[in-house]
Protein backbone atom coordinates (compact mmCIF):
# COMPACT_ATOMS: atom_id res chain seq x y z
CA UNK A 1 0.00 0.00 0.00
CA UNK A 2 1.35 3.27 -1.01
CA UNK A 3 1.06 6.43 1.33
CA UNK A 4 -0.31 9.72 -0.52
CA UNK A 5 2.43 11.82 -1.73
CA UNK A 6 1.98 14.72 1.03
CA UNK A 7 2.27 11.28 3.51
CA UNK A 8 5.97 10.64 1.91
CA UNK A 9 7.88 11.65 4.55
CA UNK A 10 6.52 9.45 7.25
CA UNK A 11 6.59 6.27 5.21
CA UNK A 12 9.10 5.33 7.83
CA UNK A 13 6.55 5.25 10.23
CA UNK A 14 4.53 2.99 8.10
CA UNK A 15 6.98 0.41 7.62
CA UNK A 16 8.46 0.78 11.07
CA UNK A 17 9.50 -2.60 12.54
CA UNK A 18 12.07 -3.89 14.84
CA UNK A 19 14.11 -4.90 12.02
CA UNK A 20 14.28 -1.32 10.57
CA UNK A 21 13.57 1.03 13.72
CA UNK A 22 16.12 3.81 14.06
CA UNK A 23 18.99 2.96 15.99
CA UNK A 24 17.53 -0.38 17.18
CA UNK A 25 14.34 -1.51 18.82
CA UNK A 26 14.52 0.54 22.19
CA UNK A 27 15.51 -0.63 25.27
CA UNK A 28 15.20 1.89 27.63
CA UNK A 29 12.21 4.41 28.25
CA UNK A 30 14.22 7.23 27.55
CA UNK A 31 14.78 5.41 24.02
CA UNK A 32 11.31 5.07 23.75
CA UNK A 33 10.34 8.71 24.36
CA UNK A 34 13.15 9.53 22.05
CA UNK A 35 11.35 7.26 19.23
CA UNK A 36 7.85 8.88 19.90
CA UNK A 37 9.18 12.31 20.26
CA UNK A 38 11.14 11.59 16.82
CA UNK A 39 7.62 10.66 14.97
CA UNK A 40 5.75 13.06 16.76
CA UNK A 41 8.33 15.93 15.28
CA UNK A 42 7.74 14.35 11.42
CA UNK A 43 3.97 14.10 11.64
CA UNK A 44 4.42 17.73 12.77
CA UNK A 45 6.65 19.07 9.64
CA UNK A 46 3.98 17.33 7.32
CA UNK A 47 1.06 19.20 8.81
CA UNK A 48 3.53 22.42 9.01
CA UNK A 49 3.97 22.07 5.10
CA UNK A 50 0.25 20.99 4.78
CA UNK A 51 -0.76 24.18 6.24
CA UNK A 52 1.85 26.76 4.21
CA UNK A 53 0.22 25.04 1.10
CA UNK A 54 -3.19 25.71 2.23
CA UNK A 55 -2.29 29.30 3.27
CA UNK A 56 -1.63 29.45 -0.66
CA UNK A 57 -4.56 27.44 -2.15
CA UNK A 58 -7.07 28.77 -0.21
CA UNK A 59 -7.23 32.46 0.86
CA UNK A 60 -10.95 32.02 2.10
CA UNK A 61 -9.66 30.28 5.00
CA UNK A 62 -6.20 29.14 5.57
CA UNK A 63 -6.58 27.57 8.58
CA UNK A 64 -9.38 25.11 8.36
CA UNK A 65 -8.05 21.87 7.54
CA UNK A 66 -11.28 19.89 8.81
CA UNK A 67 -12.65 19.22 4.61
CA UNK A 68 -9.08 17.37 4.17
CA UNK A 69 -9.56 13.57 3.79
CA UNK A 70 -8.58 11.57 6.64
CA UNK A 71 -5.34 9.77 5.09
CA UNK A 72 -5.04 7.13 8.00
CA UNK A 73 -2.29 8.68 10.08
CA UNK A 74 -3.59 11.66 10.58
CA UNK A 75 -6.93 12.00 11.71
CA UNK A 76 -9.30 15.32 11.12
CA UNK A 77 -8.32 18.07 12.70
CA UNK A 78 -8.77 22.15 12.90
CA UNK A 79 -12.28 23.11 11.49
CA UNK A 80 -11.94 25.53 14.43
CA UNK A 81 -13.56 28.63 12.62
CA UNK A 82 -16.90 26.86 12.33
CA UNK A 83 -16.88 25.59 15.86
CA UNK A 84 -19.68 27.77 17.60
CA UNK A 85 -18.04 28.11 20.90
CA UNK A 86 -15.05 29.51 18.72
CA UNK A 87 -17.64 32.40 16.76
CA UNK A 88 -18.67 33.25 20.21
CA UNK A 89 -14.98 33.89 21.83
CA UNK A 90 -14.03 35.27 19.20
CA UNK A 91 -17.28 37.62 19.49
CA UNK A 92 -16.08 38.33 23.53
CA UNK A 93 -12.46 38.93 22.36
CA UNK A 94 -13.88 41.93 20.24
CA UNK A 95 -16.01 43.22 22.13
CA UNK A 96 -13.57 43.22 25.31
CA UNK A 97 -11.11 45.11 23.26
CA UNK A 98 -13.70 48.21 22.44
CA UNK A 99 -15.43 47.82 25.94
CA UNK A 100 -11.53 48.32 27.85
CA UNK A 101 -10.98 50.91 25.65
CA UNK A 102 -13.95 53.15 26.68
CA UNK A 103 -14.27 51.89 29.82
CA UNK A 104 -11.22 51.01 31.34
CA UNK A 105 -7.88 53.60 31.34
CA UNK A 106 -5.32 51.88 29.57
CA UNK A 107 -2.60 52.58 32.16
CA UNK A 108 -4.69 49.99 34.44
CA UNK A 109 -3.23 46.76 34.65
CA UNK A 110 -7.22 45.37 34.63
CA UNK A 111 -7.62 46.40 30.61
CA UNK A 112 -4.28 44.61 29.87
CA UNK A 113 -5.40 41.65 31.58
CA UNK A 114 -9.23 41.57 30.41
CA UNK A 115 -7.63 42.13 26.91
CA UNK A 116 -5.33 38.95 27.43
CA UNK A 117 -8.02 36.70 29.12
CA UNK A 118 -10.39 37.30 26.28
CA UNK A 119 -7.52 36.75 23.45
CA UNK A 120 -6.46 33.04 25.10
CA UNK A 121 -10.24 32.28 25.38
CA UNK A 122 -9.70 32.32 21.64
CA UNK A 123 -6.33 31.88 20.43
CA UNK A 124 -6.47 28.41 23.11
CA UNK A 125 -9.63 27.02 20.97
CA UNK A 126 -7.63 27.48 17.66
CA UNK A 127 -4.34 25.98 18.83
CA UNK A 128 -5.89 22.85 20.58
CA UNK A 129 -7.95 22.15 17.25
CA UNK A 130 -5.21 22.24 15.37
CA UNK A 131 -2.60 20.26 17.60
CA UNK A 132 -5.77 17.50 17.96
CA UNK A 133 -3.64 15.59 15.06
CA UNK A 134 -1.11 14.75 16.99
CA UNK A 135 -2.26 15.07 20.22
CA UNK A 136 -5.43 14.48 21.86
CA UNK A 137 -3.82 15.71 25.39
CA UNK A 138 -3.04 18.97 24.37
CA UNK A 139 -6.35 19.64 22.53
CA UNK A 140 -8.30 18.67 25.70
CA UNK A 141 -5.78 21.24 27.94
CA UNK A 142 -5.98 24.26 25.78
CA UNK A 143 -9.85 23.59 25.29
CA UNK A 144 -9.22 23.81 29.20
CA UNK A 145 -7.38 26.74 29.40
CA UNK A 146 -9.45 28.44 27.13
CA UNK A 147 -12.51 28.12 29.36
CA UNK A 148 -10.81 29.45 32.25
CA UNK A 149 -9.42 32.13 30.67
CA UNK A 150 -13.05 32.96 30.12
CA UNK A 151 -13.94 32.22 33.36
CA UNK A 152 -11.48 34.75 35.01
CA UNK A 153 -12.95 37.02 32.33
CA UNK A 154 -16.63 37.04 33.83
CA UNK A 155 -15.39 37.51 37.26
CA UNK A 156 -13.80 40.64 35.89
CA UNK A 157 -17.55 41.93 34.48
CA UNK A 158 -18.46 41.16 37.71
CA UNK A 159 -16.62 43.30 39.43
CA UNK A 160 -16.80 46.11 36.99
CA UNK A 161 -20.49 46.20 37.61
CA UNK A 162 -20.53 45.34 41.26
CA UNK A 163 -17.71 48.48 42.09
CA UNK A 164 -18.92 50.75 39.78
CA UNK A 165 -22.75 50.46 41.22
CA UNK A 166 -24.24 48.93 38.16
CA UNK A 167 -26.68 46.62 37.89
CA UNK A 168 -26.13 42.66 36.85
CA UNK A 169 -28.94 41.61 34.52
CA UNK A 170 -30.49 38.07 35.98
CA UNK A 171 -30.18 34.84 33.27
CA UNK A 172 -33.74 35.43 32.53
CA UNK A 173 -34.24 39.11 32.07
CA UNK A 174 -35.64 40.67 28.86
CA UNK A 175 -32.53 42.16 28.23
CA UNK A 176 -30.57 38.76 28.94
CA UNK A 177 -32.72 36.52 26.67
CA UNK A 178 -32.53 39.31 23.92
CA UNK A 179 -28.94 38.90 23.91
CA UNK A 180 -29.26 35.04 23.95
CA UNK A 181 -31.34 35.38 21.20
CA UNK A 182 -30.41 37.49 18.77
CA UNK A 183 -27.97 35.43 16.54
CA UNK A 184 -29.06 32.11 16.34
CA UNK A 185 -26.39 31.58 13.53
CA UNK A 186 -23.44 33.69 12.51
CA UNK A 187 -22.51 34.27 9.22
CA UNK A 188 -18.96 32.46 8.20
CA UNK A 189 -16.85 35.88 6.51
CA UNK A 190 -17.35 37.22 10.25
CA UNK A 191 -14.60 34.65 11.00
CA UNK A 192 -12.83 34.34 8.05
CA UNK A 193 -8.69 34.57 7.77
CA UNK A 194 -9.04 37.51 5.65
CA UNK A 195 -11.09 39.76 7.60
CA UNK A 196 -9.63 43.14 7.23
CA UNK A 197 -6.86 44.09 10.29
CA UNK A 198 -8.69 46.75 12.97
CA UNK A 199 -12.68 45.18 11.91
CA UNK A 200 -14.00 44.52 15.04
CA UNK A 201 -16.73 42.44 15.27
CA UNK A 202 -19.30 44.38 17.02
CA UNK A 203 -23.31 42.85 16.30
CA UNK A 204 -24.41 43.43 19.61
CA UNK A 205 -23.46 47.18 19.32
CA UNK A 206 -21.25 47.77 22.67
CA UNK A 207 -19.55 49.85 20.97
CA UNK A 208 -22.17 52.68 21.04
CA UNK A 209 -23.99 51.45 25.07
CA UNK A 210 -23.29 52.57 28.18
CA UNK A 211 -21.02 51.08 30.30
CA UNK A 212 -23.88 48.44 32.26
CA UNK A 213 -25.78 47.72 29.06
CA UNK A 214 -22.60 46.85 27.26
CA UNK A 215 -20.56 44.34 30.49
CA UNK A 216 -23.60 42.86 30.77
CA UNK A 217 -24.26 41.67 27.01
CA UNK A 218 -20.60 40.27 27.23
CA UNK A 219 -20.94 38.85 30.03
CA UNK A 220 -24.60 36.81 28.14
CA UNK A 221 -21.83 35.93 25.23
CA UNK A 222 -19.35 34.88 28.20
CA UNK A 223 -21.47 32.74 29.84
CA UNK A 224 -22.87 31.23 26.91
CA UNK A 225 -19.26 30.52 25.25
CA UNK A 226 -18.37 29.04 28.43
CA UNK A 227 -21.51 26.53 28.67
CA UNK A 228 -20.04 25.49 24.70
CA UNK A 229 -16.75 24.93 26.11
CA UNK A 230 -18.05 22.23 28.93
CA UNK A 231 -20.35 20.81 26.18
CA UNK A 232 -16.84 20.47 23.69
CA UNK A 233 -14.71 19.43 26.39
CA UNK A 234 -17.00 16.51 27.50
CA UNK A 235 -16.96 15.51 24.01
CA UNK A 236 -13.59 15.17 23.58
CA UNK A 237 -12.89 13.56 26.93
CA UNK A 238 -15.54 10.65 25.66
CA UNK A 239 -14.06 10.56 22.04
CA UNK A 240 -10.58 10.08 23.89
CA UNK A 241 -11.60 7.39 26.54
CA UNK A 242 -13.18 5.64 23.28
CA UNK A 243 -10.61 5.86 20.17
CA UNK A 244 -7.24 6.89 22.02
CA UNK A 245 -5.11 9.21 20.84
CA UNK A 246 -2.08 9.65 17.97
CA UNK A 247 -0.05 7.29 19.51
CA UNK A 248 -3.12 4.30 19.50
CA UNK A 249 -3.76 5.51 16.37
CA UNK A 250 -0.42 5.36 14.82
CA UNK A 251 -0.08 1.42 16.29
CA UNK A 252 -3.43 0.87 14.76
CA UNK A 253 -2.62 2.19 11.44
CA UNK A 254 0.68 0.46 11.33
CA UNK A 255 -0.96 -3.09 11.79
CA UNK A 256 -3.66 -2.86 9.32
CA UNK A 257 -0.83 -1.66 7.01
CA UNK A 258 1.51 -4.73 7.86
CA UNK A 259 -1.53 -7.02 7.84
CA UNK A 260 -2.31 -5.63 4.40
CA UNK A 261 0.81 -6.36 2.92
CA UNK A 262 1.69 -9.75 4.43
CA UNK A 263 1.46 -12.77 1.69
CA UNK A 264 -1.48 -14.90 2.59
CA UNK A 265 -1.38 -18.18 3.99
Amino acid sequence: MSLPQNLKPLEWIAHLSPDNCPGGVPRSDQAWRDLVNRIVKDVRAVLAAASDKSDKSDPADPADPSDRSDDGLLPRHGGYRRLRGFQVASLVYDATVIFCDRFISKRSRTHDQMVQAARSGRQNIAEGSMASATSKKTELKLTNVAKASLEELLLDYEDHLRQNGLRQWDKSAPDALDVRHRHRSYPAEWFAADRPDGDLLDPYHTAGANAETAANTILCLIHQAIYLLKRQIAALETAFLEEGGFTERLYRERRKHRRQGRPPG
